[in-house]
């Protein structure tokens, strides 16, 4: 089974003007990841706008995430929905497309009911025959599962391989679910931006999973940790956090303004509902990116617009 570890990105969808799927840019985006040092790559997470995707759009976006990505780095496919079917279909996919694991959020459907929630995971691993990364995220995106019931879930679905632990103190719940899961989990991994990082990688998280502009800081930041750098990783961590605080508010936009300031992507349109970047907004944007810009540069790497 391959080993899931340090900096997996989520990859955004990528809209033209209209609204539709821009795949050229998604294929951009993707190849900077990769090209970033990323150790893995995510499809489709919270941050890709996977709720206001449709079935087809999803099953199609996976089948053409596999072929671009072609083994260069290990996949994790999404599978979160309510329904089981879906989950089964979206992993099963994902597995097609050569991916190792399947990324489900906690299910509302079947909040309060443990056994119902290991009926579905349990699921989802056997019609697809991957690796299952239950995502633990709080409301209103997940439902912020007790820590006990993330463990015994794990404890009772063999397939549940990792945990995505997002709920606060992130930090603190990383530990306890070590604790309490023991050997029934590989690793546990931080969200949340990546705006907790250090915390979360001192308690013993395997890497983390942000969102994918400014990658080629988080892998940085994680190889310098491990090298024993903490200082290093911690200039770098709080030079990065003026603009993750912003991500938390502006979320998709924010990382598709990112994105476009670095010439990825054309667009920046987003289908999820959410307040837009305003004149002042921007200018902060640009102020903060300017601090960086010694370490981020705003253009496209070179063949990316190729």
């Amino acid at each position: 089974m391959t080993q899931l570890q340090a900096v997996l990105p989520i990859l955004p969808t990528i809209f033209t003007e209209s609204g539709a799927v821009d795949e050229a840019g998604m294929r951009r985006v993707l190849d900077y990841i990769v090209a970033a040092g990323a150790q893995g790559v995510v499809f489709p997470g919270l941050a890709s706008e996977y709720d206001m995707l449709s079935v087809e759009e999803r099953l199609h976006l996976t089948a053409r995430i596999g072929e671009w990505l072609d083994g260069r780095v290990p996949f994790v496919v999404g599978g979160s929905t309510g329904d089981t079917r879906e989950a089964i279909a979206y992993a099963e996919a994902g597995a097609k497309a050569g991916a190792s694991a399947a990324m489900i959020l906690t299910p509302k459907t079947f909040a309060g009911d443990l056994g119902a929630m290991a009926d579905f995971f349990r699921a989802a691993h056997e019609g697809s025959g991957i690796a299952i990364m239950l995502q633990n995220a709080p409301a209103p995106m997940g439902i912020g599962m007790p820590l006990e019931q993330v463990a015994e879930l794990a404890h009772q679905v063999p397939g549940i391989k990792y945990v995505k632990e997002e709920a606060p103190p992130s930090g603190q719940r990383i530990t306890r679910l070590t604790e309490l899961a023991g050997d029934s989990l590989e690793a546990v991994f931080g969200g949340a931006g990546a705006r907790y990082v250090i915390d979360e990688l001192a308690r013993g998280a395997r890497g983390t999973m942000p969102a994918c502009e400014i990658t080629e800081l988080h892998v940085r930041m994680l190889a310098d940790y491990a090298a024993g750098e903490e200082d290093k990783a911690r200039d770098l961590f709080e030079r990065t956090l003026p603009l993750l605080n912003m991500q938390a508010i502006f979320r998709w936009r924010l990382t598709k303004a990112v994105l476009q300031r670095r010439g990825l992507i054309e667009s920046i349109y987003v289908r999820a509902p959410g307040p837009e970047l305003d004149r002042y907004d921007r200018a902060e944007l640009d102020a903060l990116l300017d601090r960086l810009a010694d370490l981020l540069p705003m253009e496209a790497p070179q063949g990316a617009l190729a």
